[in-house]
């Protein structure tokens, strides 16, 4: 119980580089917020811009190829997972902005 309290009173008393700790919990779940509704918004694109592609795949108007794919893979993929290396190395200090992209997915 104590440690609950110390925890507590760090978080509404404390400061962190001048800066009230609360506001270093406040900001990731802001932009987690803005971050999930963002991210409903590009999928909802992207599944639209992909049934689009398929369609014209299927009409001969648009040619995909496997090879094509290769080479975007090949090319930005290492980019890919560099940026998310260093999404999933950020993600644990910040337990806020994970609560925020959920919500912000859902509530959109």
């Amino acid at each position: 119980m104590a440690l609950l309290e110390e925890l507590l009173g760090f978080i509404t008393n404390g400061v962190i580089a001048g800066i009230p700790s609360i506001l270093f919990m406040i900001i990731p779940f802001i932009l987690g917020l803005i971050i999930g509704f963002l991210l409903k918004k590009a999928l909802k694109l992207a599944i639209i811009a992909g049934i689009i592609i398929i369609a014209l795949t299927y009409f001969g108007i648009f040619n995909l190829s496997f090879e094509g794919l290769k080479d975007l893979a090949i090319t930005y993929g290492p980019i890919a997972l560099h940026y998310g290396v260093l999404l999933l190395g950020m993600l644990p200090l910040s337990l806020g902005l994970v609560i925020g992209v959920i919500i912000g997915f859902l509530a959109s």
